[in-house]
């Protein structure tokens, strides 16, 4: 599962977002398709992509989304 998380990461971060979502305050989230359902949240200040705002599973994701918007809010 890691390798396949760094993969999407990666692939992220030179532009190619793949399966994700706007959700609010600027926050997004990467919907990862391995095991559990896993997901990242990511941010962009100022044109620098600021990725690991939190992650989780989907058994996770509502909690994982607050914990994101609220880091989000103090950059």
């Amino acid at each position: 599962a890691r390798a396949r998380i760094q993969v999407r990461v990666d692939r992220l971060v030179h532009g190619n977002p793949g399966l994700c979502r706007n959700l609010t305050d600027g926050v997004s989230e990467l919907k990862i398709d391995c095991g559990p359902g896993y997901r990242v949240y990511f941010t962009e200040r100022g044109g620098v992509l600021i990725v690991l705002l939190a992650g989780g599973d989907k058994s996770s994701q509502n909690k994982d989304i607050q914990r994101a918007i609220a880091l989000a809010k103090n950059l």
